[in-house]
């Protein structure tokens, strides 16, 4: 293309000179004009083609001017530097450069403004937070990469702002709601600044969060000790209206006080508290008499015997006195904690008493001839109960040894019961179970002794005698038919021979026999008392009867 233009300048630059060349023919213009006339087409040639050298050179230098702001903006914003194409004219890379360094400086441009806006953003999460502010200088162009991590840091700030602002409105509400209830006044600045009722959230830095949460943390606290104090003048004022034993109406009467803040519930208990103390001053002895009932009550629960129970003197002293019911109710403490401590142990205890009282109760019923009347399976069912009782009996028994044992090791001392060791007390419990069994076999077998003694004696036989009857029974019923007959006799028994005086002997030593023949030294031991008694009687009218018949002998 430039070729064909070339050529047709060329052509017509000739076809311009020869036709210059004829009009100064056709003019006549001499040689000499004609040579200074052509001389200035040349100059204006040369005018020409100056000016275009000019034009060139400012070409060139825009063209490097233009290259170099591109680089220098590729390495501000941090992307590749333009790369022009191979024989590509001048103009047309002048053009591309300008095109290229428009669209970075609108790029850097961009980019500057999304800083800016991140900053402020920035800035505004800064004086929110208190956090320092993102270290990216303000006259530096970022990169993308650069400006992606802000915007991250950015999102971060926002879910912590967030996440404060969440914290910020529970702990004010929560602090709210306890001011209520406290009835609190705000003393310093900042607990003014937190309760205001401004919902616009200006700081929400961590110190005043910590500040917020330390508020909060003091109301609890006070709260906290307000409900202890309340709930132990509850304790006192239920304790004193039980001693004091206060109607129901008047204790009633104080829930309409309870309603409201808590200030206000703990002056009407310290007020009703007061009141009751006052009270109580003035009925010390009924006071202390209840303070005794409880105290009494944990005896037996801890298994006191009556020689620890003395050990407290106290308890016996008549001379009421706000000191005595001191020491009642230092020692009704003292008991609680002793119980609470080892309540695990007592309440064996207690289990293993009631296990005992039942195995007693299944004792009593086995001495019972009535069981065998087994109406509806009942016996089977008790002996069952009986054979369970038994295993748990035992297991728990065992239970107990090895806690006890473990109590001992621990602190060093004996664990009594009623004053005695805990297995003692056991083997003693178990050995009066055998005695009263022996001492009522023994009451079984005297009480059927006194019966054949009274049969012996006044000569009454049953009615159909037993094959098993012994040969001492049917003598003695002989025998004192005839002594109770000796009147309408007479003579008939004088002629008695000496073989019924021996007889009366040996009568004599077979009931003597029969009474205390069966006797063990154990059932002497608790019937001696009783036997003796029994047979004076009877010796004596015996003495009577031998007398007689002597005297009838002779």
């Amino acid at each position: 293309m430039s070729e064909v233009l070339s050529v047709e300048s060329m052509a017509y630059l000739y076809k311009a000179l020869s036709f210059l060349q004829d009009l100064f023919e056709s003019m006549g213009i001499p040689e000499d004009q004609r040579l200074e006339r052509t001389e200035g087409v040349k100059s204006l040639l040369d005018v020409i083609i100056a000016e275009e050298e000019n034009k060139k050179m400012r070409l060139l230098e825009s063209i490097a001017l233009h290259r170099k702001q591109l680089d220098s903006l590729c390495f501000e914003l941090n992307v590749e530097h333009f790369q022009e194409e191979d024989g590509i004219a001048m103009l047309q890379l002048e053009k591309d450069l300008c095109i290229q360094l428009e669209v970075r400086l609108k790029q850097k441009e961009d980019r500057k403004r999304e800083l800016k806006r991140l900053q402020e953003q920035d800035q505004a999460f800064c004086e929110l937070l208190h956090t320092t502010p993102y270290s990216m200088g303000r006259d530096s162009v970022p990169s993308l990469e650069e400006l992606d991590q802000f915007r991250c840091y950015l999102a971060s700030l926002a879910e912590t702002k967030a996440c404060r602002q969440e914290e910020f409105v529970s702990a004010k509400k929560q602090i709210l709601l306890l001011v209520e209830e406290l009835d609190y006044t705000p003393d310093t600045s900042v607990e003014k600044d937190v309760l205001c009722e401004d919902e616009d959230i200006s700081d929400l830095s961590l110190e005043k969060l910590a500040s917020l949460h330390d508020l909060l943390h003091q109301l609890e606290v006070l709260r906290a000790e307000n409900e202890i104090v309340c709930e132990e003048l509850h304790s006192q004022i239920q304790k004193l209206w039980d001693k004091l034993q206060v109607p129901y109406e008047e204790r009633e009467a104080l829930a309409t006080f309870m309603t409201g803040s808590i200030p206000k519930r703990r002056k009407a208990l310290q007020s009703e508290a007061d009141r009751l103390e006052e009270l109580k001053i003035q009925n010390l002895k009924k006071v202390i008499e209840a303070v005794r009932e409880e105290l009494t009550l944990y005896w037996e629960k801890c298994f006191y015997s009556q020689e620890q129970r003395e050990i407290f003197a106290p308890y016996y002293d008549e001379d009421y006195s706000e000191t005595l019911l001191q020491l009642h109710d230092a020692e009704v403490v003292q008991l609680k904690r002793y119980y609470e401590v080892h309540r695990e142990l007592f309440e064996g205890i207690e289990k293993w008493e009631e296990n005992w009282k039942l195995f007693l109760e299944f004792e009593r019923r086995a001495s019972d001839p009535s069981r065998f009347i087994n109406r509806g399976g009942n016996l089977l069912k008790e002996e069952k109960q009986r054979a369970r009782l038994q295993k748990t009996f035992l297991k728990l028994e065992e239970e107990l040894k090895a806690q006890i044992e473990l109590w001992e090791q621990e602190y060093s001392k004996d664990f009594v019961v009623n004053g005695q060791k805990f297995m003692e007390y056991v083997m003693e419990q178990w050995q009066m179970h055998r005695l009263e069994k022996e001492k009522a076999k023994q009451e079984r077998h005297l009480k059927k002794s006194q019966q054949i003694e009274v049969e012996m004696f006044y000569g009454s036989t049953p009615k159909i005698p037993s094959k098993r009857e012994s040969l001492g029974s049917k003598i003695t019923g002989k025998v004192l038919k005839s002594s109770w007959n000796i009147g309408s006799l007479g003579q008939k028994t004088l002629n008695t021979s000496q073989r019924e005086h021996n007889r009366t002997i040996d009568l004599d030593e077979t009931i003597l026999n029969n009474g205390y023949s069966q006797l063990s030294p154990l059932q002497g031991n608790f019937q001696i008392h009783s036997v003796a008694s029994t047979y004076s009687e009877f010796v004596s009218r015996w003495g009577m009867m031998r007398t007689l018949i002597r005297l009838v002998a002779i």
